[in-house]
């Protein structure tokens, strides 16, 4: 089993590395997106542990 975890890891960084040389442009906008969706979420939860407080 941890064999298949880290054949599965290099796979993982493989296509994250091959992804990055072949369109950098476009996986600047996915961690663009993905960051934006991060700071999104935490705005949400502060704004409803504020309702709680009020």
């Amino acid at each position: 089993m941890a064999q298949a975890k880290k054949v599965a890891l290099y796979a993982v960084i493989i296509f994250v590395a091959y992804t990055i040389i072949h369109s950098p442009a476009r996986s600047a906008d996915l961690v663009q997106i993905g960051f934006e969706g991060i700071s999104d979420a935490a705005k949400s939860i502060g704004e409803f542990m504020t309702q709680l407080i009020n």
